[in-house]
């Protein structure tokens, strides 16, 4: 019975894994479709019919965040003003859409108006789960 428990998992997971390798195509033969009469379609080899159009592939707009400005500011050092507030995670600040990385934690509270100097450097993790990376390289109350 024990064998079992491994046996029959296995046998699904390499099912599973065999019917998403295939790349034969559709088991439909290629001749006339039995209901319109109409040829099947053409397999992926060939280039499309002249009915159907192409459409242009066109890059999607850009995802505009619903804090924060929408434009992130230039490489290097910049300088950030405003109110901070609390994020969803314990100990993690942002402003304007910015999480303050590092910084002297007794100037940067929730509520204090501050002005920020430092970059961003979106590659960082993070566990606040919001705000784009701000290094904060020094920060004063307004």
């Amino acid at each position: 019975m024990r064998t079992l428990r491994f046996v029959v998992p296995a046998l699904v997971v390499c099912a599973a894994l065999s019917a998403c390798g295939e790349t034969g195509g559709p088991a439909t033969p290629a001749g006339p479709s039995a209901t319109t009469g109409q040829p099947a379609s053409a397999s992926p080899g060939t280039p499309a019919s002249p009915s159907t159009p192409e459409s242009p592939s066109t890059p999607a707009p850009p995802i505009k965040s619903p804090v924060g400005p929408t434009v992130p500011p230039p490489v290097g050092a910049t300088e950030l003003t405003g109110t901070i507030t609390a994020g969803v995670e314990p100990n993690c600040v942002l402003l304007d859409g910015y999480l303050l990385v590092g910084g002297p934690r007794d100037v940067l509270t929730a509520g204090a108006q501050v002005t920020v100097t430092g970059r961003v450097e979106k590659g960082t993790m993070t566990t606040c789960q919001q705000g784009i990376p701000f290094v904060v390289e020094s920060a004063n109350r307004r």
